[in-house]
């Protein structure tokens, strides 16, 4: 099995908080999109490369998890990495920890389908893509 990746970091600011005084369920998923665009690239897929050959992956399924709230002014870490790997598709696992108290706050699973945008379908993976992936696969029992 592969290494997880340190992806991507941030900070919670005040308008990412609601009522509540914790970051709002909306704001999740738009980290962890921002992750998922790095991880291919981390991992040796490049996204310019993948366009420049006439194709690029699309979302097909996420599904998020909040598990602990975080109020303004929280670091944020997110890892991840590929844990299925398909003929279309990849799945990857995302998750976000306060690296100041090593609290898990939230995962997010994602299946990505490769997508020709001239036709507008999915197709295969390339292999070179699908060798690349497979190498980075990890387990999410692991980290």
């Amino acid at each position: 099995m592969a290494a997880w990746q340190d992806i991507t970091r941030g900070v919670v600011f005040p308008w990412h908080c609601d009522q509540y005084g914790h970051m709002n369920s909306r704001w999740y998923p738009h980290f962890f999109d921002d992750a998922g665009f790095n991880l291919w690239s981390v991992v040796g897929c490049s996204q310019a490369a993948m366009v420049e050959a006439g194709y690029n992956v699309v979302v097909a399924r996420i599904e998020v998890d909040y598990l602990h709230e975080m109020a303004a002014g929280s670091l944020f870490k997110i890892t991840g990495g590929f844990i299925r790997v398909g003929n279309k598709s990849a799945t990857h696992f995302l998750r976000m920890y306060n690296p100041d108290t090593g609290v898990l706050c939230a995962t997010q699973e994602s299946v990505e389908v490769f997508f020709d945008p001239k036709t507008r379908t999915s197709r295969e993976m390339p292999d070179d893509v699908r060798q690349t992936l497979a190498a980075s696969v990890v387990s999410v029992d692991d980290e």
